[in-house]
Formats: C-alpha cells, sequence, structure tokens
C-alpha cells in the first residue's frame, strides 16, 4: 500500500491570517493578548476563533464545539496558520471528528505542544500534515524568552531547515547514545504518546526519529510510559530518540528522570540525543 506524500504547508508571509483555536484546555484572555501582539509584531493577522474562551471545567468548552473551531480553521481558504493558545487536556477527545478532507484540500502551518501532540499525531495519521512542535500563543514572558520568541517566529515564517542543539546545561543533557541518524521527526509529549498506544494515531516509528518530552511526571511514571512503548513493539525499528526536557519530572525516590531515560532507551541500540531545549522548560 502506497503512502500519501507529506504534506508541508509553505511558510507564513507577513499579512496572513491565523486562526488562533484551543482544542483542549481554557485559556486566560490576559496571555492570549500577549499572544497576538507577539504575532502581529511579525506581521501576521490573528482570527480568534468563536469559542476561543469558552469553558467546560478543564476544557475549552464542550467536545463539539472545541473541534468545530478547529474545523473552521481548516475550512477557511483565508486562514494560513493555525495556532493553539495551550495544551492541558482534551484533544483525544475530538482528534477524531476532525475534518481530515479538508485539512488535505488544503494544508495550513499548526503549531502547538504538549496535549496538542495528539492533535499532530491525528493530523499525520489522516493527512501526513508536517506540522511545527512549539508554544502556544497563550504566551507567558516569565516562561518563554525572547530567543523562544525568535525560533518560534523562524519556524513559522522562514522557509529554512530549524536545527536544534544540545544545551549541556538541560537536565537530559547527559541522555545520550553516541552516533549518528536520520528519519523523519514524529513524537511529541511522552504521555500523549504512550496514552495512543492501541489507537489509530500511533505513528509507525520504523525508521524515524523519536522526540519525546513531559512535565510534572515522577521518574516512576516515565520509566511505564517508555516500558509501555517498549512492550507494545512501537519502539520496533527507530532509528533514534531526540530526548527534549522533562521538566519538575521529580519526586522523593532517589532516582532521576534523566538516569531512567538513559537505562531505558539506552537498550534501543540507536542514537540517543539529549539536552535538547524542547518542551515545558
Amino acid at each position: 500500500m502506497t503512502r500519501d506524500p507529506v504534506r508541508r504547508p509553505r511558510a507564513l508571509r507577513p499579512g496572513d491570517r491565523v486562526a488562533l483555536v484551543s482544542p483542549s484546555g481554557p485559556v486566560r484572555p490576559d496571555r492570549v493578548s500577549r499572544g497576538i501582539e507577539l504575532l502581529a509584531s511579525w506581521g501576521l493577522r490573528p482570527v480568534l476563533a468563536p469559542h476561543l474562551y469558552a469553558r467546560r471545567g478543564y476544557l475549552a468548552g464542550p467536545d463539539e464545539v472545541r473541534v468545530a473551531d478547529l474545523n473552521a480553521a481548516f475550512a477557511d481558504p483565508t486562514i494560513r496558520g493555525v495556532l493553539v493558545t495551550r495544551g492541558g487536556y482534551g484533544a483525544q477527545r475530538i482528534v477524531d471528528a476532525i475534518d481530515m478532507a479538508a485539512v488535505r484540500r488544503d494544508p495550513k502551518v499548526v503549531a502547538g505542544f504538549s496535549d496538542i501532540t495528539a492533535v499532530q499525531l491525528a493530523l499525520w495519521r489522516g493527512a501526513r500534515l508536517a506540522t511545527v512542535h512549539g508554544p502556544g500563543m497563550a504566551w507567558r514572558n516569565e516562561r518563554l524568552s525572547a530567543a523562544s520568541a525568535e525560533s518560534l517566529r523562524t519556524a513559522l515564517m522562514e522557509p529554512v531547515p530549524v536545527t536544534v542543539r544540545r544545551v549541556a546545561s538541560e537536565e537530559t543533557a547527559s541522555v545520550m547514545v553516541p552516533g549518528s541518524a536520520t528519519g523523519t521527526l514524529l513524537g511529541g509529549n511522552l504521555t500523549l504518546l504512550a496514552s495512543s498506544i492501541g489507537t489509530p494515531d500511533m505513528p509507525d516509528l520504523a525508521g524515524a526519529i523519536l522526540l519525546i518530552e513531559d512535565v510534572d511526571e515522577p521518574p516512576y511514571k516515565v520509566d511505564r510510559m517508555l516500558t509501555q512503548l517498549l512492550r507494545s513493539g512501537a519502539l520496533r525499528g527507530v532509528a533514534g530518540v531526540a530526548v527534549g526536557q522533562f521538566t519538575r519530572c521529580a519526586d522523593h525516590w532517589p532516582v532521576t528522570v534523566a538516569e531512567v531515560l538513559r537505562e531505558r532507551l539506552s537498550g534501543l541500540g540507536v542514537t540517543v540525543l539529549g539536552g535538547l531545549p524542547i518542551g515545558h522548560g
């Protein structure tokens, strides 16, 4: 069976309209206002989804309105980018209702991370759409530096390859198996990857570079998720592993998350590179 070609939308340009959507958790307007300012400073024209600020407990409104906003953005020919405000939880509840025909018909730049990994995996499965793993538009200056903003701008708006280099001061920098590897970069948030096993959206990682990152997960839970990926066969044939940030992943046991990552990943027999400044840090 022949796979569909990878769909790579063109880079955004000044003047482009970009939709802001909330497919997961509820978002604070004050944080989105900073994101809007940032996008406008790049010459982009933000368009707020009708239910952007909706709330239903830990969700940004009912499932039907969250996916309706997403599908409306994918179907609108004047929209060139779909930018998520934040993660949280809820994306897996709506991914089966994404209008993949609209995505395939008019591929757009899609950016987000964390819980949005579920949306990105679904778009890869249903449309072979290449997406951007990057911060949401609920922008927090205290967490996201000027360098982060420039990195996102480059990924969204510059038609050039993106290079991410290991940072020696990152907690996962010691997670390394020397070597080299090439392949399609797939993955994202480890929790979402582990919870995608057994669903149509778990990608075939054979020949791919797996990216993983997470936040607020103690080492034993990281161990559990990696063990689940290993035992399920999901990592069979993976070409390499790119390890991002595992932020606040600690508990009272005298075992670090870096130790867990080294122990669980070293047996794969492939190149592993940690210390990448990708994630919740």
